[in-house]
Formats: C-alpha cells, sequence, structure tokens
C-alpha cells in the first residue's frame, strides 16, 4: 500500500489532513505560511493529486484515513518525537479517530468543524441528511446535491429557487464513471455518509494527552457544523475556539486563518 503525501519547510513535525474527498487543493498558501515554522506534511489519503483521481475508490472508512496517517507519521516523525496535527471536515473527523487510536504520536490536535453529528442530540436526523444529500446527487448531479447539503448546513428548508434546482427535470443521473471524475464526486458518493456516520470516542478523546482544540468557523454560527463542533467541545471537555470564516475558512480567508492557526498551536512568547 502507498501512501501518498508532500513534505515541505522544517521545524516540528504538522500534519494536515484535508477536507472533501482528502485533495489538498487551493491549501498551497496555508502550507508555504507554515513551512516557515513547521516540517507541513499535506496527507492525501486518496491519492486525488497523486495520480488517482478517475480510478476506481471504494466507500471510505474513518479508520482508513487515520490508520494512513499514522503510517506517514511513523515515515516522517523523528525517533520519539511527537507530531502536531490539524484537520478540516472530513480530514478532522480522520485527526479525531488518529487521536483516539495514536495518543503517543501526538502533541496537539486541531479539528475543524468536523461533521460527527453523532454527538448531537438530534444525530439521527442529520445522518439523514446526509444520506440525501448522497441520494440526490445519484438522481440528479452536484448542484442539486450542493444545494440540498448547503440548506442541511444552515438547518433550514430549501428555498423556493433551491427546490427547482433540486427537481430540475433536465437534469442527468451521473454515471458510475461520473462518481469518480472529480474530489467532490468522490466526497459526495464515497466519503459523505461513512464519515458523517462516525461516532468518535469521547472517553479517548477526553484524555489530557494529546491536548485537542476544536476549531468552528466565527461565520458558521447558528449553523449545523458549529453546532456540532460545540457538542464536541462540551462532551471532551476540549476547547473550542473561533477561526476566521466559515466551514471553509482555511480556503476564504487562507492568511488570516494560518495566523489563528499557528498561534493556537504554538502561542506567541
Amino acid at each position: 500500500m502507498s501512501d501518498h503525501y508532500d513534505v515541505r519547510g522544517s521545524g516540528p513535525v504538522l500534519l494536515i489532513i484535508p477536507g472533501g474527498a482528502g485533495h489538498p487543493m487551493g491549501l498551497e498558501n496555508t502550507t508555504a505560511l507554515l513551512s516557515e515554522r513547521f516540517t507541513v506534511v499535506t496527507y492525501d489519503p486518496l491519492g486525488l493529486a497523486h495520480g488517482q483521481l478517475g480510478k476506481p475508490v471504494e466507500e471510505q472508512r474513518v479508520e482508513w484515513w487515520s490508520e494512513g496517517a499514522a503510517r506517514v507519521l511513523d515515515a516522517v516523525l523523528p525517533e520519539g518525537e511527537s507530531a502536531y496535527v490539524f484537520g478540516t471536515s472530513s480530514g478532522a473527523i480522520a485527526a479525531l479517530d488518529l487521536a483516539s487510536r495514536h495518543p503517543d504520536r501526538l502533541r496537539h490536535v486541531i479539528a475543524h468543524e468536523p461533521p460527527v453529528v453523532a454527538v448531537l442530540p438530534d444525530a439521527e436526523r442529520q445522518r439523514t441528511m446526509f444520506t440525501e444529500v448522497r441520494d440526490t446527487y445519484r438522481a440528479r448531479g452536484i448542484e442539486a446535491a450542493s444545494v440540498h447539503m448547503t440548506a442541511g448546513f444552515e438547518e433550514r428548508a430549501l428555498t423556493q429557487e433551491e427546490l427547482a434546482k433540486e427537481s430540475n427535470p433536465e437534469a442527468q443521473a451521473p454515471s458510475p464513471a461520473d462518481e469518480l471524475t472529480t474530489p467532490m464526486a468522490v466526497l459526495l458518493t464515497r466519503v459523505l455518509v461513512p464519515f458523517t456516520s462516525y461516532a468518535p470516542d469521547l472517553a479517548a478523546l477526553s484524555a489530557p494527552s494529546p491536548r485537542l482544540t476544536v476549531a468552528v468557523g466565527i461565520d458558521s454560527a447558528g449553523q449545523l457544523l458549529h453546532r456540532t463542533a460545540t457538542f464536541l467541545a462540551r462532551r471532551t471537555g476540549s476547547a473550542a475556539r473561533q477561526f476566521p470564516g466559515g466551514h471553509l475558512g482555511l480556503l476564504t480567508h487562507p492568511a488570516e486563518f494560518t495566523a489563528r492557526l499557528r498561534e493556537t498551536l504554538i502561542p506567541v512568547g
């Protein structure tokens, strides 16, 4: 088995686990800034940025990503050292699993808006919503699935305009090959449902080591993933910290987000 990752910079090891289907697209600015202070190791669990996009992918399991991340740490981490870890969205779920399985390898884990809806009192309703998003994609494509997921994240009913998009009679059902041609399609068909069905090990994550910070987007206030992150922090006794932007803050506010990430991992002074 070949694990795909990139390394840049020098200093303590910081493992980054991207969101979505794990494709590290859009992270170049962030890794460049972080590499001034850290050895930044960007993990690509499905190898989508390393020539694997379009090849067959089975439905994913969280532990496959976290065990792959552990193997990457074995390859890059100097003997006796522990790593910093940052994961966002689905990558944050893998980071939580890594923390519960390999705590001795980790120093501080920052999990940015992991959609671990199992921690919520309405978990079943939210899991149903994510299943509907996947099924909507398979019936009518990415645009229909995206409006359904946006409404789900914002915890509101679909608008009339969104309903028209979701039920567009001209929308074509994607082919099996289409499901593998873009990272978004891989996310919707191979990652979304199994990852949002994952139940974190709250007892393991409540241990004092490694340190866990749950990051919430300032612009996500009032939305599902802000609520999920807040519940997770409360149920593990972890710090909850606000980060710039919303769920995609790493992409929309790269400089501010990276600055907050740096000072959370290694406080100034």
